[in-house]
């Protein structure tokens, strides 16, 4: 695992304890979700 995405992996974490204490997990999992099912299709098309 390179050191970029070490860093991804920790900021990810840190923001999911973040929206823990805000108390915006749900549009926190929402928004990954989309993003997620958005880059799959996006594949899809450029396949």
């Amino acid at each position: 695992m390179g050191l970029k995405s070490s860093i991804y992996k920790i900021l990810r974490i840190w923001n999911d304890v973040d929206a823990v204490k805000k108390g915006k997990v749900g549009k926190r999992i929402g928004r990954r979700v989309t993003g997620r099912a958005a880059g799959k299709t996006i594949r899809k098309l450029f396949k």
